[in-house]
């Protein structure tokens, strides 16, 4: 079965608190996948955990997730770096394998605590030693590594942009690139996650009609971000990355250690 757990309750959430920490996530989220503002995309969990669950969240933004990133697809389609691409994939579905033999070992605060402390670590070393004209390419093994997390906590809490991030931030594409690729990425990364969920349990009939609700809201997120990515300065983008990255970083190690 595709869902399990309440099969027969096919009614949306109706709550209007929840609807208004998940209508702001919905909208992040999908600025995010344009490119635009990469990271803030992983804020979208633990806003909407603010009203529901984390297990929860995540399976109501499943089917978000794969309208977003079917639209990123179609709108960067020429754009993205097929040889990177090809590197991501395979430790990006690595991580998320990881994820779903230890998602009932580990929770998900504790995931978001350690993406989030990562993250900070990883905006520190760029404050404190910013990158040289001269400076080497992080290494491969860096980048298969950091990309198995990003499938990792990706299938814990949907924050798999901060990993992934700090390794293909320094290559510096240029941001339709960069958005491209990134868009490919997830959308693997996100389609392979609907078996695990459903054996896991995560998935069920009310949970997907609250997905319905929030659908109409994902090709306004895109395409806000769109528009901006394809107008902003590369300088700019990279700002605007930085700072969504802080925010997350921020928010996600607040949520697993403090909150």
């Amino acid at each position: 079965m595709p869902f399990a757990g309440n099969r027969l309750n096919f009614a949306p959430i109706t709550d209007p608190h929840f609807y208004g920490f998940a209508v702001p996530a919905v909208l992040l989220l999908g600025i995010s996948k344009s490119g635009f503002g990469a990271g803030f995309g992983s804020l979208a969990v633990p806003l909407m955990a603010l009203a529901v669950s984390v297990p929860q969240a995540a399976a109501i933004l499943m089917p978000v997730l794969l309208l977003m990133d079917l639209l990123g697809i179609a709108a960067f389609r020429r754009n993205f770096d097929r040889t990177l691409l090809l590197f991501l994939l395979p430790c990006g579905l690595a991580g998320t394998v990881i994820g779903a033999l230890l998602f009932s070992r580990l929770s998900s605060h504790t995931v978001a605590g350690i993406v989030g402390v990562f993250t900070l670590l990883f905006l520190a070393q760029r404050l404190l030693f910013p990158p040289r004209p001269n400076d080497p390419l992080p290494s491969r093994w860096v980048g298969a590594l950091l990309t198995t997390i990003s499938g990792f906590t990706s299938f814990i809490a949907h924050a798999g942009g901060p990993p992934v991030n700090a390794y293909v931030v320094p290559l510096k594409l240029a941001p339709l690139a960069f958005t491209a690729t990134m868009a490919y990425f997830f959308f693997a990364v996100n389609l392979s996650k609907w078996i695990p969920y459903a054996w896991l349990g995560l998935l069920d009939w009310r949970n997907f009609a609250t997905s319905l609700v929030l659908l109409p809201l994902a090709p306004l997120g895109v395409w806000i971000g769109i528009r901006i990515a394809r107008r902003i300065d590369p300088v700019w983008f990279y700002r605007f990355v930085y700072s969504g990255m802080l925010l997350t970083g921020l928010k996600l190690t607040w949520d697993g250690f403090i909150g």
